[in-house]
């Protein structure tokens, strides 16, 4: 995902023939599901499946609310704190839940989030409070594994219980641009997999379990046995339509396209290779083995910047979207439906566009979707009667932001950053993790400068396009009395690219 959290065509010919033009039906728009309530920047959304009617609205800086399902819901509680362990900024924070299919009688549930000293992503079980079924105990914390993350962004996030009951776990690529560590397709790490455990299991030291058809259980080679599949770049939300069993992800992309997978035992969906359909590093490229999307699109007026996977549709009160995959775009707030058959039929519809920021999907007991939107409402789609007059299409302003890190790849706090344009002047800080961001950023070229006592200036020019967002680094080099330390003179490792 690109908040906060962002070609040689090949194999197009897949689509020409399936494709329905993705034009978008006036019938739908986005209306507040609680109006009465807010939450802190919205990146997921669960229910327990107890059969309580709650939902709980995850928080990106460390917190998860839970409330009773009902629109006219005036307050929400806090069921789970624990800010205190997350490092949030950027793509970093609590970014996952996911609650235990026999959550009814244990009371647990699990959480993803990234924690700083050393960077990493900590996959930890829960316990309910024995006293009050809306909180959680902080207390209980079990962390069954951590990963290092060798940048700050690319975390993934999403945590789901398959069918199998298994817990199914998504991490991007560890960062940076176009993953300079190529763990795509390293089946020796963690990183740029859809991973698979046995919560209900233990093995060793270990506090989960491998299954037994895991597609590397039992290797030599020294490959994760947890891998399930692999080359992702930032699977950012999976969820399964348990009618078929298809495990669904939105994977979001390099510079140019976003696609959508279906997720299956032991296949190579191709990053760092391809992005999307097209060769990405090598270029060209050998697609042998490689398992392409079901659907991609550009970063292109039509599409957008940013995935945000979604849920095949089985509720009731929208009964023409039944079996039609929903998901949207984070920069340009556009909601499709895409039907899919497992053959060579596409279906792709556009349902909406509106100006929110689409963090996640979420569905209740009874199946019905919500949107999270970062700035912190929760939506659901409702229909309306056409319009005979078409409105003009506003200007979707766009965001600039990323990171300051020095050449070690430590955060940079309290550095001053300044965007520069033709008519824009803006300033900020770094923060502690040394993320900063501008926003409401119109189409045009700018120019990001940081500074800070100690360090040599740095800058990077930027073009942008209109709702278009931009995640860069900036890096830092230290000085020795007023002068460039010429030993820790480093290549900047990342000039643009999400």
């Amino acid at each position: 995902m690109k908040f906060w959290y962002l070609s040689v065509n090949l194999f197009l010919l897949f689509f020409v023939s399936c494709v329905v033009g993705a034009q978008q039906i006036q019938q739908y728009k986005l209306q507040e599901a609680f109006p009465h309530l807010s939450f802190d920047s919205p990146v997921d959304l669960q229910h327990a499946g107890d059969g309580t009617n709650r939902l709980f609205v995850v928080s990106q800086r460390g917190m998860v609310s839970v409330f009773e399902n009902n629109p006219l819901a005036k307050s929400a509680q806090t069921f789970l704190d624990i800010r205190d362990r997350v490092i949030a900024a950027g793509e970093l924070g609590l970014l996952g839940l996911a609650f235990h299919p026999d959550y009814e009688q244990n009371g647990y549930f699990y959480v993803n989030y990234t924690a700083a000293n050393p960077l990493r992503s900590i996959i930890a079980r829960y316990s309910v409070s024995e006293a009050d079924p809306n909180a959680a105990d902080n207390k209980s914390e079990l962390i069954l594994f951590h990963i290092r993350q060798p940048f700050p962004n690319h975390n993934g996030g999403q945590l789901a219980f398959g069918p199998d009951g298994y817990l199914y776990i998504a991490l991007g690529d560890g960062g940076s641009a176009g993953d300079p560590q190529n763990n795509g397709q390293n089946r020796s790490s963690f990183l740029g997999k859809i991973l698979r455990i046995d919560v209900n299991a233990t093995s060793g030291e270990t506090f989960y379990g491998i299954p037994p058809d895991n597609p590397f259980a039992g290797n030599t080679k020294g490959f994760k046995e947890e891998i399930y599949a692999y080359g992702l770049r930032n699977p950012w939300r999976f969820s399964f339509d348990f009618a078929t069993g298809w495990l669904w992800a939105g994977d979001v992309g390099q510079n140019s396209w976003e696609e959508i997978d279906i997720i299956t035992k032991g296949e190579n969906y191709g990053w760092r290779v391809m992005e999307g359909n097209h060769c990405y590093n090598p270029s060209p490229c050998n697609t042998t083995g490689l398992a392409l999307p079901v659907w991609e699109y550009g970063h292109d007026n039509p599409g957008g910047c940013s995935i945000t996977g979604g849920h095949v549709y089985r509720g009731k009160k929208l009964p023409e979207l039944a079996g039609r995959y929903l998901y949207g775009d984070y920069c340009s707030g556009r909601i499709w439906a895409l039907r899919y058959d497992g053959g060579n039929s596409v279906t792709n519809t556009l349902l909406l566009k509106e100006d929110v920021n689409i963090s996640s999907f979420g569905i209740d007991e009874d199946h019905e979707i919500f949107i999270c939107d970062l700035n912190g409402k929760i939506y659901e789609l409702s229909t309306v009667t056409s319009s005979p007059t078409a409105t003009p299409t506003p200007i979707i302003k766009g965001k600039i932001f990323g990171y300051v890190m020095d050449n070690k790849g430590n955060f940079i706090k309290s550095a001053r950053i300044k965007l520069k344009g033709k008519e824009t002047r803006k300033k900020t800080l770094s923060d502690t993790a040394g993320f900063f961001e501008f926003t409401g950023i119109e189409g045009a070229t700018y120019k990001v400068i940081a500074e800070k006592t100690g360090y040599k200036k740095t800058r990077q020019m930027i073009t942008m396009n209109d709702g278009e967002e931009k995640e860069i680094m900036l890096e830092m080099k230290k000085t020795v009395d007023g002068k460039v330390n010429l030993l820790l003179n480093k290549e900047v490792f990342w000039q643009g690219g999400a």
